[in-house]
């Protein structure tokens, strides 16, 4: 579920209601959550042997602040204050000289932390309100955010919270190069930002670590004008695709700071494998799929969007130098890549969830 009511996924957009797939004048606000939240505890309670599989997913983002803030932002503003938003200017003297934001400090000034923090607040104590039992934190990326969700675990322990971050937030900040490449919702944050997620995930604060693969093409990300990665960052469509670089990523900068190979099978395999009900994913175990990674500790490489499969174009971690490489990839025993080519006939299959 996202909390994004009628506000534009990508900014520019002016057609939410597709994307949502509902009309154009329904609507999609905390009430309709509330009851999304009841439909899933229905379901609880109707398959009381999968409860600890069935779970909702949340990206926090609340609607009223993102609007207000893009107004705002997108506006020039200096300062983001009363003033500005009501008037279009701020009335503080001190901030005379101030620059207007731009780029992906300007995106993240327009959707900001503590947006994060009031929708993990507001899903918190609905799941309380509605007895609903498990509650995924999605792609969080801030100190707010985090720290929201800490608070809302220990308010109401009997929710089982899991948190997740993605390797976009985990590796970039909003200075990076990759410029308007890297927009993406919630946005790129601060180096603060990015330093305290890792601090929380090596304390066993996070629950796993995802791509949130969503490519989009070089041109979508572009202005008429064709100023590429440049573009006004109001301008770009949202998300970026980096399945193929998770791995190389989290060991790079995991090393870095002590994270343990275990620790790495556990945030991106077994923890978010048991959570979704993926009984046969995820360990090395009799009556598990022989689904394998061999990764070389000690070969590096210079990611490129050129390695990617996607037909995406470019990648947000172009020039990053990975210290670590995927060798060869093994599904239900079966080898599929090996040194840097898919190999094989294709074997995936659908994997229903338990409750579908």
């Amino acid at each position: 579920f996202m909390f994004y009511g009628g506000y534009g996924l990508h900014g520019a957009s002016g057609k939410q209601h597709e994307f949502l797939m509902v009309g154009e004048d329904e609507k999609y606000d905390i009430a309709h959550f509330e009851f999304v939240m009841r439909g899933v505890q229905r379901a609880i309670q109707k398959h009381p042997h999968l409860k600890d599989s069935i779970s909702l997913s949340l990206h926090c983002e609340l609607a009223e602040i993102l609007n207000a803030y893009t107004k705002m932002v997108e506006g020039g503003a200096k300062v983001t204050d009363l003033d500005t938003y009501l008037h279009g200017k701020t009335f503080d003297p001190s901030c005379a000289d101030c620059a207007p934001l731009t780029g992906l400090r300007a995106y993240s000034a327009a959707r900001p932390p503590h947006s994060e923090g009031l929708a993990i607040s507001i899903a918190s104590y609905l799941a309380n309100e509605t007895n609903l039992a498990n509650i995924n934190l999605l792609h969080l990326t801030s100190r707010k955010a985090i720290d929201a969700a800490l608070t809302m675990a220990k308010a109401f322990p009997h929710v089982d919270f899991r948190r997740e971050v993605t390797i976009g937030h985990l590796c970039l900040d909003y200075d990076t190069q990759a410029k308007s490449w890297a927009k993406v919702n919630p946005p790129i944050r601060s180096r603060e930002d990015v330093e305290y997620l890792w601090e929380k995930l090596l304390d066993g604060k996070l629950d796993w670590v995802c791509s949130d693969h969503a490519c989009c093409k070089a041109e979508s990300k572009t202005h008429s004008s064709g100023q590429g990665k440049d573009t006004p960052i109001f301008m770009s469509k949202s998300g970026f695709g980096g399945t193929e670089f998770l791995l190389p990523a989290l060991l790079t900068e995991g090393r870095k700071r002590g994270l343990g190979l275990n620790r790495v099978a556990e945030l991106t395999s077994f923890n978010p494998a048991r959570r979704f009900g993926l009984g046969a994913k995820g360990d090395i175990a009799a009556g598990f799929d022989a689904d394998i990674v061999l990764v070389d500790p000690n070969k590096s490489f210079v990611a490129s969007g050129e390695m990617s499969e996607s037909s995406q174009g470019y990648s947000v971690f172009e020039g990053m130098e990975m210290s670590a490489s995927v060798v060869s990839t093994y599904l239900r025993g079966n080898l599929i890549y090996n040194e840097g080519n898919v190999v094989g006939s294709a074997q995936g299959q659908y994997l229903k969830r338990p409750y579908g």
